[in-house]
């Protein structure tokens, strides 16, 4: 059996905590912005999608401590967290929704992997649906490598590197910022950083949100009109190195690498949507030039969505 489902409920503040420490400026989350959102659907702010998948995150810990599956990360060496989720709505703020975590599957035998199927549910109907997966090897873009890149720290922040293949963002980690991004997440940040007790541990999910920021700059440098043709995440594909999460400190500096966006056309037949989307590639790179994050984040113009919701007759 899986987790029984319980509720929980976010409010505007917690969207607030969230968004401001990870410096995501996008007006979909903003009390101020997202009624000036071309033919906004929503209706109010929304929670943040790291938001929510930092409560995954966090929730799948606890249901493999609860069961002593835990310490099959360590013994068999997966050093990867990998998290596959595709959005089917929103959570709005004073919504409650539930999670769902499925039994856990061990594939560590054949195939060097944890996993459980996770699904987010509110009284409307499917939020989220996706799997945290655990690994030997990374399962987004393995083969990447930036061990050539040379002068990251030295390179200007908001910059294009690697012959213009990869846009910039620098940042630092913080403590004060991952505590308040975990209570915004509806997670108790005594797990992940306590003074007293010399435990400062980031959670995975953390350094990743951080690219909604990159990629938001990445579009207002090129122009972008977040307003009047807004895009949402259609699905993320995230892959993050426990080793190198491990070691981060506060005020480790972490450059954000954005490529894209690639053009991924419509699909056809059951699960596959129906609307053109854009893929991103992103990265997280340590000072030493090793990665700790790799992901997919996909996106797609609202209108686009809505178009084929009405074609399709569903949401």
């Amino acid at each position: 059996m899986g987790s029984n489902p319980s509720d929980y409920c976010f409010q505007q503040i917690h969207i607030d905590a969230a968004r401001n420490a990870t410096d995501d400026f996008n007006p979909f989350h903003d009390p101020w912005k997202w009624d000036s959102i071309h033919d906004n659907p929503f209706g109010m702010p929304i929670v943040l999608g790291f938001q929510l998948e930092a409560l995954i995150e966090h929730q799948v810990t606890l249901f493999r401590e609860q069961t002593g599956e835990q310490a099959l990360i360590d013994n068999h060496r997966l050093h990867f967290a990998n998290f596959q989720f595709t959005f089917a709505d929103v959570v709005r703020p004073d919504e409650p929704f539930h999670i769902e975590i499925k039994k856990t599957v061990n594939r560590i035998a054949e195939a060097g992997q944890l996993a459980n199927r996770v699904l987010v549910k509110k009284n409307a109907g499917l939020v989220l649906v996706g799997f945290q997966r655990d690994s030997m090897m990374p399962l987004c873009m393995p083969e990447a490598d930036f061990s050539h890149i040379d002068g990251l720290d030295a390179a200007t922040d908001r910059s294009w590197i690697a012959q213009d293949s990869y846009f910039m963002k620098r940042k630092f980690m913080n403590t004060g910022h991952g505590k308040n991004f975990l209570a915004g997440s509806l997670v108790d940040q005594h797990h992940y950083f306590d003074e007293l007790e010399e435990r400062v541990r980031f959670p995975a999910m953390f350094p990743v949100a951080l690219t909604s920021c990159a990629l938001m700059e990445k579009a207002w440098q090129e122009g972008y009109a977040f307003e009047s043709n807004p895009l949402v995440y259609t699905s993320h594909l995230i892959s993050v190195d426990r080793r190198e999460l491990g070691r981060l400190k506060s005020n480790d500096r972490l450059h954000l690498l954005v490529s894209g966006p690639e053009s991924v056309p419509p699909g056809m037949g059951l699960g596959k949507p129906g609307f053109r989307q854009q893929l991103y590639r992103c990265f997280g790179i340590t000072p030493a030039n090793r990665i700790l994050y790799r992901a997919e984040m996909a996106v797609a113009a609202l209108d686009d969505i809505l178009q084929s919701s009405a074609r399709t007759g569903k949401p």
